[in-house]
């Protein structure tokens, strides 16, 4: 990828919403902070005001990058015109595709991976940078648009926060202090097909890439995921649709040693991801193998499958991309 031409002020459109995903009012916020007063009084998520009220301004927002647009299409339960009073946003366009020649690159702000290549199509075919929210997506035909997207030379990024949690962070480094990984569990709130990829990420850069099965026994409201790995690890992951006082909850097991860790900072995950985003348009460079990312999703997609099929076991090379 080509750096943008723009580096010392990146200008970003945030674009859509989707049903409970506050994400337009916090990233917007990260990247320009934001009415402190209006956003704790108005926001339709408490949770935004109450972590972004905790940092201060100077240290708040990512230095060089600002949301200059908004637009929410989609079924959320907010108006762009009310995220863009919240944080600072001028600009509130009617159609998404109405920021083309206005940004240097949109961020795709919903989580229903079925929807984000109609959404990302019209900026990937106008050269722009994307990035798009958790899921990627949640099919292998349109896991594959994305594939082909950036094997053509696009410049295309998705992650979850939770790849930036700090209180993985020691863990991420290494765990020679355990041994040989065996066991490792992680729980998340809501739908596999949408947060099951937070549970997913979270773990994936302290295992590293060698998935090879997927079994999920559980309901669409109770998932529980059995995954192994070439490395001889086995790894629960839990989606309770209710689970919410038990969001990020890791267990590390290994042949000499154990260790736990609970995520709890989201704004500094968020932070980070965004803060990566601008690095890869600034530098060209991506911070992690965007074959990660495919791993991923074929891991949400075996996921369901499975569940779908009575808990059947799938095998990751099942779900082949050409």
């Amino acid at each position: 990828m080509v750096p943008v031409k723009q580096p010392d002020q990146i200008r970003l459109a945030i674009l859509g919403c989707s049903p409970g995903n506050g994400h337009p009012y916090s990233w917007s916020a990260i990247f320009n902070g934001y009415d402190r007063d209006l956003m704790t009084a108005e926001c339709p998520y408490p949770g935004i005001p109450a972590y972004l009220n905790q940092e201060p301004s100077a240290t708040l927002t990512i230095p060089g990058a600002r949301v200059t647009h908004i637009c929410c299409t989609g079924a959320g339960d907010f108006s762009a015109e009310h995220v863009a009073r919240c944080a600072h946003i001028p600009h509130v366009v009617e159609k998404p595709t109405d920021v083309i020649g206005h940004v240097d690159a949109v961020i795709i702000a919903t989580d229903i991976g079925g929807d984000h290549v109609e959404r990302a199509r019209p900026f990937v075919e106008a050269g722009l940078p994307v990035f798009v929210d958790k899921p990627l997506a949640d099919n292998l035909p349109d896991l594959q648009t994305f594939h082909n997207w950036v094997e053509a030379g696009h410049a295309i990024m998705s992650s979850s926060c939770m790849r930036y949690a700090r209180e993985f962070l020691p863990y991420r480094q290494s765990t020679q202090t355990l041994g040989a990984l065996r066991f490792v569990s992680i729980t998340t709130a809501k739908r596999w097909e949408t947060y099951g990829i937070h549970a997913l990420e979270g773990i994936y850069p302290i295992v590293g890439p060698g998935f090879e099965t997927v079994r999920n026994t559980g309901t669409p409201e109770r998932n529980i995921v059995h995954l192994t790995h070439r490395d001889r690890i086995d790894i629960v992951a839990v989606a309770t649709a209710d689970l919410y006082g038990a969001f990020g909850c890791l267990q590390l097991g290994g042949t000499t040693g154990h260790a736990e860790a609970a995520f709890g900072d989201t704004l500094h995950a968020f932070k980070a991801q965004l803060a990566a985003f601008i690095d890869f348009l600034r530098t060209g460079e991506r911070p992690f193998p965007f074959a990660e990312t495919v791993e991923l999703i074929k891991l949400v997609i075996a996921g369901k499958l499975s569940r779908d099929e009575g808990g059947r076991e799938v095998r990751l090379s099942e779900l082949t991309l050409t």
